[in-house]
């Protein structure tokens, strides 16, 4: 049997990240690991309810911004308060991109990763 566990994002500057994730979904730290010589760290961010959990890698040395490519790729969310965080979300300024139609919309995190906000059904 095979689970998910995690997913991962390279972040620039790792305490910027941490605030976003926590004010935009309400994610914690369940769990971190640095490196000896503190040249890396691992911040593991967790929902509180599923153990699927959001890699953020900060590298010390890293100073330029990651390149996202066509940012064809996302991370996606399901919540049972879509109005609510959507307004909240119009509020914080981070809706990056909105489908109506198919009634979802996009958030941008600092270092300009997609998440997906999906209504529960």
């Amino acid at each position: 049997m095979v689970q998910f566990n995690h997913f991962n994002f390279n972040v620039l500057d790792l305490d910027k990240s941490l605030k976003f994730y926590k004010d935009t979904l309400n994610l914690e730290p369940v769990r971190e690991k640095e490196a000896s010589d503190g040249s890396f760290k691992l911040v593991y961010l967790g929902d509180g309810t599923s153990n699927f959990t959001l890699e953020l890698t900060w590298l010390r040395d890293r100073t330029e911004p990651y390149n996202l490519g066509e940012c064809e790729f996302h991370l996606a969310f399901v919540t049972d308060e879509y109005e609510k965080l959507h307004e909240q979300h119009k509020q914080q300024n981070v809706i990056c991109y909105e489908n109506e139609g198919m009634g979802i919309y996009f958030i941008s995190d600092p270092d300009g990763y997609w998440i997906e906000i999906v209504p529960a059904k």
